[in-house]
């Protein structure tokens, strides 16, 4: 057995065995290794339907980290809302883009624990690349990246493998993608290619 597969007699607390068992109950087993750091992003993915949210959540209690995460405006409207921020959940600021990145580096580094989680396919739909603002995060906060892969076949959530970007965006993706080869999410077919998305023209 590897020694970074959890098991429910090795976590302090009661939540975390009950969300580890919940997941092993599902047939799901949990990968994890020790952060590099306090601060830094971790890019999920493939993110192809909505148990990717169930599964990533109750690994989030299982490990018993603070992980934020960064979701769409709409779903921190109203009731929902409430128990999103509980959950930890940070709305992205799509209306207030300029600036957005710096403003959310500067608050990870003014918190003793700051590991942000982003799907950087933004949707459970297909696209054809990925968004970077995960990437653009990491660089401008200089944070290690952490690669987070949902794997359906094998029924396995990893939290192991971390990069430290370059900042050549070809060289980083290759690294990227390597980290993620043969893990499929539910639907493998709505999965994005690893490719970032082209950069805007000037306005």
């Amino acid at each position: 057995m590897s020694d970074d597969l959890l098991q429910p007699a090795a976590l302090p607390t009661w939540r975390q065995r009950m969300s580890l068992r919940l997941l092993q109950l599902a047939g799901w087993r949990l990968r994890y290794k020790p952060l590099p750091g306090p601060h830094g992003v971790a890019v999920v993915y493939p993110h192809t339907s909505n148990w990717d949210f169930v599964v990533g959540l109750l690994g989030k209690w299982a490990l018993g980290l603070p992980f934020r995460w960064l979701g769409k405006e709409s779903l921190f409207r109203g009731p929902l809302g409430v128990f999103m921020r509980h959950w930890d959940g940070v709305a992205t600021e799509r209306s207030t883009a300029t600036g957005a990145t710096q403003r959310l580096a500067d608050t990870m580094h003014a918190a003793d624990w700051f590991w942000l989680a982003i799907t950087p396919e933004g949707t459970r739909s297909y696209r054809p690349h990925w968004r970077s603002g995960f990437y653009h995060l990491a660089l401008t906060a200089k944070v290690p990246l952490l690669i987070v892969y949902l794997d359906f076949p094998n029924k396995e959530l990893g939290v192991v493998d971390t990069i430290d970007l370059t900042g050549d965006p070809e060289l980083d993706m290759a690294a990227i993608a390597a980290a993620y080869r043969g893990h499929q999410g539910l639907r493998p077919e709505l999965a994005a290619p690893i490719v970032l998305a082209p950069p805007r023209p000037p306005a």
